[in-house]
């Protein structure tokens, strides 16, 4: 067992958090590209927190451009345990209204062209995403919301879709169909690139907006969503202190954590030295054995 070091991927709204003690940006260098941005880094209590503006900062970077290979690289290399992701997200259930916070736990990825592996031809993996997020990292985000106030469902099927623009009502009802309960635009491929990496995940997703399914209703707009992105924003971060504050003293081992003793397939001496070396901190623990 060993310590927390909590890495925290904020979406539209949350840009920042206060409260972290010694906190500084670090710039952090990935053989995967650049990340979204520098990395605030320090402590809440015991834990290390490294949080990380998915977007960057001013929200320069469009969802289908987010650098996620480089923001889940940078996080592993500066010690990072677990990631906790927050996002805002429109509702695909009239029970899950604007205002109300939902705890992800599948996924349905309808991304194209964004790439999602770090692994490839010359060093091949295939790491299970049946149960996608950590059940023990969600129960403390959960825990951590309602503290904070917020209207909180457990569990949930995020559809992420490509944007930049939202739905048309066609597919926002197709969605529906498929049992999805809220829509957003950046969890994939970070959920997947997080697991090959070896970090528990969880998401917690910010409701902004009913999408575009509702009868007699206008269709989501951006002014819409940044009205209920700067309502959440508080209780996100609230969300965020609360969790590292009540996280146990210390970090048990996670299945999450050698998830790759069962994923790569490719035998060693067939290894691309090339990838292998990009692979570093991803998949250290395994190149060192």
């Amino acid at each position: 067992m060993s310590g927390w070091h909590i890495g925290v991927v904020g979406g539209s709204g949350l840009y920042d958090v206060a409260g972290i003690e010694d906190g500084h940006w670090v710039e952090v260098a990935s053989p995967w590209g650049t990340p979204s941005d520098a990395i605030f880094t320090g402590r809440v209590g015991a834990a290390r927190v490294s949080f990380l503006p998915r977007h960057g900062r001013g929200h320069r970077i469009s969802p289908e451009a987010i650098p996620a290979r480089a923001n889940i690289d940078a996080l592993k290399r500066l010690g990072v345990t677990d990631v906790l992701a927050i996002s805002s997200v429109g509702s695909l259930a009239e029970d899950r209204p604007p205002g109300s916070f939902t705890i992800v736990d599948q996924f349905v990825d309808r991304t194209r062209g964004r790439p999602s592996s770090f692994f490839g031809t010359g060093l091949v993996a295939h790491v299970s995403m049946a149960d996608p997020v950590c059940p023990r990292l969600s129960a403390l985000a959960a825990d951590a919301a309602e503290a904070a106030g917020a209207a909180v469902t457990r569990g949930g099927g995020y559809l992420a879709m490509e944007g930049p623009q939202f739905s048309t009502r066609a597919e926002s009802r197709l969605y529906r169909q498929w049992g999805c309960a809220v829509i957003g635009m950046t969890a994939m491929p970070e959920a997947k690139l997080a697991r090959e990496a070896e970090l528990p995940y969880a998401l917690v997703g910010m409701v902004t907006d009913y999408d575009s399914w509702r009868e007699g209703e206008a269709g989501v707009d951006v002014a819409q969503v940044l009205a209920q992105v700067s309502a959440n924003a508080a209780k996100a971060r609230a969300l965020v202190l609360g969790l590292l504050r009540a996280l146990p003293p210390e970090r048990p081992a996670s299945p999450i954590d050698t998830v790759l003793d069962s994923a790569i397939i490719t035998a060693r001496a067939a290894w691309d030295p090339t990838l292998a070396a990009k692979l570093d901190a991803v998949a250290g623990r395994m190149l060192r054995r």
